[in-house]
């Protein structure tokens, strides 16, 4: 019989050596940025919560029937004038009860996510794009580009955003979910720009753009190859969380009269439609505010998990 020695020196792997490959930990394969705050994200309580209520946000916008039958622009001043929550009929109309022009408030609760959403996905989408293109001009640049779009935004910084939408809107005859789109866009984008700007200053000092300058790579090639995909992060944090903000802004704006317009539905009308009756009916202002509240937190939170998952210093 051979001796194990013999295989060894022959190059022919013992049992021995078998066993101890197979008992040897597998390298784990390195994880990206994104899959690396996906892996961190999962794991926060704070996260979990406000993507539930985000996903159950959408889903109200998206197909609201799914949740009521009710015609939320359907009003009985004889019998529903303020009539009072029933709070053990779930999911009927009568469930929030009635406003002051007899009409469900749950249906309406339910109806006027869609508008909030609308608003706050499309205005959050503009800002990025034209803050990011912007500041990623600025950034990478420098010179008399960065000195025209700093100035340009500092002018913009000093326009006020309620104050700024009010002036705009006002030169619409009809005002619809695209105009105060179009508005708080046009003002809001200012944000974005430095902060993208002073993303890509740091990106692009490192040495894998030093590389690739030296390799003859094109410009757009550097910018959105290798500077964009490792400075968006601080841009997508402050998105998430400013995305509530305009949510509230658009309710503002509706509540004074300025935004949106019937037959819109939104929380910011049906607050302002109800607020003289805060004393008699309270509910009627409480649910529709609640919503309000309750979905600008949403998305606050939302924010701050997302900024601690892609801030290491955080971790």
């Amino acid at each position: 019989m051979p001796d194990l020695t013999e295989k060894k020196d022959a190059g022919i792997p013992s049992p021995r050596d078998g066993a101890v490959a197979a008992a040897a930990p597998k390298p784990e394969k390195a994880r990206s940025l994104g899959s690396d705050a996906w892996h961190d994200l999962r794991r926060r309580p704070i996260f979990v919560i406000s993507a539930v209520l985000i996903l159950l946000l959408i889903l109200m916008a998206i197909a609201p029937s799914l949740f009521t039958s009710v015609d939320p622009r359907a009003a009985d001043l004889r019998n529903h004038y303020l009539g009072k929550p029933n709070y053990t009929n779930f999911f009927q109309a009568d469930w929030f009860g009635y406003d002051v022009q007899g009409r469900s408030i749950y249906a309406r609760v339910l109806y006027g996510a869609r508008a909030s959403v609308i608003v706050g996905i499309c205005v959050t989408v503009g800002v990025t794009i034209l803050g990011g293109l912007t500041g990623m001009l600025a950034g990478y640049f420098g010179g008399w580009v960065d000195t025209i779009i700093s100035r340009v935004t500092d002018i913009f910084f000093g326009i006020p955003l309620l104050l700024g939408a009010l002036v705009i809107l006002n030169a619409f005859t009809s005002r619809t979910i695209w105009s105060v789109v179009f508005a708080l866009v046009v003002l809001g984008w200012t944000q974005m720009t430095r902060v993208m700007r002073g993303s890509v200053i740091t990106v692009k000092q490192a040495d894998f753009v030093t590389a690739a300058k030296a390799l003859g790579a094109s410009t757009g090639r550097i910018m959105f190859r290798h500077i964009l995909p490792n400075a968006i992060a601080p841009v997508i944090v402050v998105a998430t969380i400013a995305l509530g903000g305009y949510i509230a802004l658009e309710a503002t704006l509706s509540f004074l009269g300025i935004g949106l317009q019937d037959p819109t539905i939104s929380w910011g009308i049906d607050i302002a439609s109800n607020q003289k009756s805060i004393r008699t009916a309270p509910f009627a202002l409480f649910f529709p505010a609640g919503m309000l509240s309750l979905t600008v937190l949403a998305f606050i939170m939302l924010g701050d998990a997302v900024r601690d998952a892609l801030d290491p210093k955080l971790r």
